[in-house]
């Protein structure tokens, strides 16, 4: 017993914060709204620290390699994989809403006002870059963030790589940062409490309302995709005992992502899953914080979903030739989503100004509902996903039996 609570004594004191944060929502609504800085505390804990590491955690990684050519590689693979399991995951989405439709009533729905849309050319611009150095180090510009690393991390391998005192400092400064998420890692519990009751206080009638059995195929979707697609993953990527390895560390990114519903919240979760694992630190440290915002196999589901709930709205058919159109989209659109609760709108956007740009009053308000509705289930999908994805990424850097070489040092 004392083993077992020291292995999983403080997950179960998240999940017990889960389950509690959900009790006293539904029961009390009212005071739950007083509990929400409990949540909000952590998370912006989460996020101060987050920004940082990903920029010092990538710029390090490839800074630190032996040679610029095994950073590519990582890089490389890590994207080929994001995509392919991206729209695996939006084929299994399309496949589910095809045998059960979302939308079987009438919907009276009343238009929003939506502001002025971006055109393809500047969303390609904000989504990569900044116009202010200054604008980078925010959680509303990972992904800008990133590409910035990456080429702060080339710049550092061309001018000596891990010999200079850059790469070193880096190093240094990614293990600290480190510490400190350990730190700001106790207060979890509490965090998840808080954030829970008031998630359930808000969106709780939802699950009972025109949008119940849109939420109730997603969830469903999200948690058998996980259980199956993962391990098949896992496989691909490990080898012989990689799923019983993979399952041993997975529940807690799940947890902690499902609990923040934020994929650069769970980065310093993945890390420590990741390490433990045997994953080399190196791979880690380019696919975790580049999972965050480039793998979302979550999100691509949830596109699909939303595209389905609005052709269902519109009386529109769902077809072959647009479902090719809407897994594209999909697949481009859940790369652009950002690593934050909700992710912003922006991928909302982009899906109803492809799709419906003459009905964008009320299809934006729409997808958005369904896509705060879906958060928790969509960014585990996502960020546990992110662990899961370096198994495959190992494979192709590392060799087939990366794993099993660890597994053997360790008997």
């Amino acid at each position: 017993m004392k083993k077992f609570l020291k292995t999983y004594g403080f997950l179960l004191c998240m999940l017990l914060g889960i389950i509690a944060g959900c009790l006293v929502g539904f029961f009390a609504p009212d005071f739950s709204q007083k509990l929400k800085p409990l949540g909000t505390i952590f998370t912006n804990l989460m996020f101060c620290v987050v920004v940082p590491m990903v920029f010092c955690s990538i710029s390090s990684a490839i800074a630190n390699m032996q040679n610029a050519k095994r950073a590519g590689k990582i890089m490389g693979t890590t994207i080929i994989t994001f995509c392919v399991t991206a729209g695996i995951a939006a084929l299994i989405m399309y496949i589910t809403v095809r045998i059960f439709p979302v939308v079987t009533r009438e919907y009276n729905i009343t238009a929003g006002e939506v502001g002025e849309t971006l055109g393809a050319a500047d969303m390609i611009i904000n989504f990569f870059t900044k116009p202010d150095f200054t604008e980078l180090f925010s959680r509303k510009a990972i992904l800008p963030l990133i590409v910035a690393a990456v080429l702060f991390g080339f710049g550092i391998q061309m001018n000596g790589g891990s010999e200079t005192m850059t790469a070193k400092l880096l190093a240094d400064i990614t293990g600290c940062i480190m510490k400190t998420v350990k730190i700001i890692t106790y207060y979890a519990p509490i965090g998840f409490f808080g954030f829970f009751a008031g998630l359930v206080a808000d969106f709780g009638p939802g699950l009972i309302s025109d949008y119940g059995r849109t939420l109730v195929i997603y969830y469903l979707v999200s948690f058998v995709y996980m259980f199956i697609s993962f391990p098949i993953y896992a496989r691909i990527g490990g080898g012989k005992g990689a799923v019983k390895v993979m399952f041993q560390h997975l529940f807690q990114p799940a947890a902690v992502s499902f609990g923040t519903c934020s994929s650069v919240a769970t980065i310093p979760t993945n890390m420590e899953a990741s390490k433990e694992t045997g994953i080399s630190e190196d791979v880690s440290n380019i696919v975790i914080p580049l999972g965050a915002t480039m793998h979302m196999d979550g999100s691509s589901m949830s596109a699909i979903i939303k595209v389905a709930f609005l052709f269902g709205i519109f009386g529109m058919d769902f077809g072959t030739g647009r479902a090719i159109a809407a897994i594209f989209v999909a697949i481009i659109s859940s790369v652009a989503m950002s690593g934050i609760p909700g992710g912003g709108g922006t991928g909302e956007l982009a899906l109803c100004t492809i799709f419906f740009p003459d009905q964008l009053a009320i299809a934006y308000p729409i997808a958005l509902a369904i896509g705060n509705l879906v958060d928790p289930p969509a960014t585990m999908v996502n960020a546990a996903g992110d662990y899961v994805v370096s198994y495959i990424v190992a494979r192709f850097v590392d060799g087939k039996d990366w794993l099993q070489k660890k597994l053997k040092k360790e008997n």
